[in-house]
């Protein structure tokens, strides 16, 4: 499913001890892909480590970016010794796989609740201690710009491409959600065991969806808080209309998934009364 050719960087070893995260009593591990961020990336670390617990840790997934993005980090371990972690990949592997990626090293390390965070600033680290006074109460927070929040400094058309997309995704899949392709997203890992990472077919915005709508199905408990969605302060957007397109044709195979599902367990069903 993944790249085997990997390595990881630490500033040291992670345990498994349980630690306390005021006001998050969950063991937490911030999660940023990153290919060519590095103009981005060191303001971005220092104010995500201004506004979590200390206890927490950033794992920032690199895909061999020549701008040297990994190379800043690797300088900022020595800053966050114990807190700041690297996994290199090989080759440009899209952000998908990165955010599915770091979800299973956070569990296979231990951590109890995963925050998916961009590193262009358009997922601005100031709402994070907001998103953690839900963590306790709730199995996945949303960090929304349709409940409460906006986006700014965004075209017209851009603005009805989000809006659309989240409308389309409500009556679609027959949810309550209003912000299904928000990344700005926290996971506890009992939402990420029944979400089944391994079985995330959809790539792109699609897999932001997937996620929602499987948590959803599952009958977690799901929250929204708002937030402002800017356009990227600094670098330059890797988005596309018809990247973002293709995402909602996806929709409807998230849909069909649901009905596959069904029809296999009715043929097993049959296959069973009738042998």
């Amino acid at each position: 499913m993944y790249s085997s050719r990997l390595r990881w960087w630490g500033g040291g070893n992670i345990t498994g001890e349980t630690c306390r995260l005021p006001p998050c009593s969950r063991r937490l591990l911030v999660c940023v892909p990153t290919y060519n961020e590095a103009e981005n990336l060191g303001p971005f670390i220092d104010a995500v480590f201004g506004n979590i617990p200390p206890e927490a840790h950033i794992l920032v997934i690199d895909d061999n970016s020549p701008d040297g993005t990994a190379q800043i980090v690797e300088k900022l371990i020595t800053q966050y010794k114990n807190r700041l972690y690297i996994l290199k990949r090989h080759g440009k592997q899209g952000g998908a796989s990165a955010f599915l990626q770091s979800f299973e090293w956070g569990i296979q390390h231990g951590y109890d609740a995963m925050l998916a965070m961009d590193a262009d600033f358009s997922h601005d680290p100031k709402y994070i201690p907001g998103i953690l006074t839900k963590a306790n109460e709730y199995d996945v927070v949303i960090g929304s710009r349709l409940v409460g929040g906006r986006i700014e400094n965004r075209s017209l058309v851009r603005n009805i491409m989000s809006r659309g997309a989240s409308l389309y995704c409500r009556i679609l899949l027959m949810s309550s959600i209003r912000d299904w392709t928000s990344g700005y997203n926290l996971w506890s890992r009992k939402a990420l065991a029944v979400i089944d990472i391994p079985s995330i077919f959809t790539r792109g915005y699609s897999f932001q969806v997937e996620m929602k709508y499987k948590a959803f199905r599952a009958k977690c408990k799901i929250t929204e808080i708002p937030i402002i969605f800017p356009d990227r302060k600094r670098g330059v957007s890797k988005m596309s209309a018809l990247y973002f397109l293709k995402a909602l044709l996806d929709v409807w195979r998230i849909k069909c998934m649901r009905v596959n599902n069904g029809v296999k367990q009715f043929i097993k069903f049959g296959m069973y009364c009738f042998r």
